[in-house]
């Protein structure tokens, strides 16, 4: 074996060799918004019906009047140290914001950053093989991508998707009066974080990676359903920060009952013993000013948690709700729980 490759079996850990994992990468929104703010976000084309302009989940151009584009990508560093595993929960996280907007992926580009010499190419291979597994297993096969030697490993996705433009699940469309619908538990950030520290169980991890790895499929079928109007998935900002992107886009305000909230039991023991993420204060520091109600440290920390791969939160007429939670029953989300309700008032988030 040349001498500037790494056995595989000798190789670090991934996670050791990243600052941050999963979307517990991502820059804090309060420090994106301002970079950002001297960008024009909103691009004014008549037929970039969503852009940056718009906090939602991913880009859309109207093609005709009965198709449009939907567009997005995620990437991140390790947030388990299975290769193959990895590349299965980035590929997940990306396809998400598909699903999200209500679309149906139809096709990938593959993201590739990785630290040549510091880990084997089988190792790289698997992480590429894992999220094929995934890309495929949505019908959505990668068609290409690109490659660069990093100082971290980096793996992500292109995601494209096609949607009717009249059945798009906009985080802007939330309706006073409406239920909101979480379709998994928080607590992935804390349980990475309890990895990273070696102190996850098996089960744990087992929990973990089953959650991850659970594509937000329900998505594109409740496009399709009367009486929902808006969805986006929740991932590195937190439940909270979400949550306050929905109320900033649709000018309402998001009521969330903490008590209803799923939170995997293992997570919450890891955060009763202080278990929990660089970014999940970093999460509250940004959207604070937009929470009202009464909370805890560990109730923030819970609320405020990055979700790698998370659920999707969709907002819809009560009378829609039991459908809706029998369609997340049928792709297998069975942890979809009604965690909160929509008001008219000022753009913000209480915490109830």
């Amino acid at each position: 074996m040349p001498a500037d490759v790494t056995d595989s079996q000798t190789e670090p850990r991934l996670t050791s060799l990243a600052h941050g994992g999963g979307c517990g990468c991502k820059l804090a929104p309060n420090v994106l918004a301002d970079i950002l703010s001297e960008m024009p976000l909103s691009l004014g084309h008549s037929d970039l019906i969503v852009d940056a302009g718009k906090s939602d989940d991913a880009a859309v151009y109207l093609i005709n009047e009965t198709t449009t584009l939907v567009a997005t990508t995620d990437f991140f560093t390790p947030i388990v140290d299975d290769p193959h595993t990895f590349g299965r929960i980035a590929a997940t996280n990306a396809l998400s914001d598909i699903f999200a907007m209500g679309a149906k992926p139809i096709f990938c580009l593959a993201i590739v950053g990785m630290p040549i010499g510091k880990i084997a190419n089988e190792t790289i291979r698997a992480i590429l093989a894992g999220g094929r597994s995934v890309a495929e297993a949505a019908s959505a096969p990668i068609a290409g991508g690109h490659s660069i030697d990093s100082a971290e490993p980096i793996y992500g996705l292109v995601a494209l998707g096609m949607g009717h433009p009249d059945h798009l699940l906009l985080n802007s469309k939330a309706e006073a009066s409406d239920v909101l619908i979480l379709g998994k538990p928080l607590g992935i950030g804390i349980y990475s974080a309890a990895l990273k520290r070696e102190i996850l169980s098996p089960a744990e991890y087992d929990e973990m990676v089953a959650s991850t790895t659970r594509l937000n499929t329900p998505g594109t079928e409740l496009s399709e359903l009367a009486g929902v109007h808006a969805a986006t998935d929740v991932t590195g900002f937190g439940l909270l920060g979400h949550a306050s992107e929905m109320a900033r886009g649709a000018g309402v305000q998001i009521v969330i009952e903490k008590n209803e909230v799923p939170v995997f039991e293992g997570a919450r023991r890891h955060a009763e013993a202080g278990v929990k993420t660089g970014a999940s204060g970093r999460n509250w520091e940004s959207v604070s000013h937009m929470v009202s109600g009464q909370m805890s440290e560990m109730e923030t920390d819970i609320l405020c948690d990055p979700q790698t791969s998370g659920g999707l939160l969709v907002s819809c007429a009560p009378y829609a709700a039991r459908a809706v939670l029998d369609i997340f029953a049928q792709h297998g989300h069975d942890g979809a729980t009604i965690v909160g309700r929509v008001e008219a008032g000022p753009a913000g988030v209480c915490v109830a």
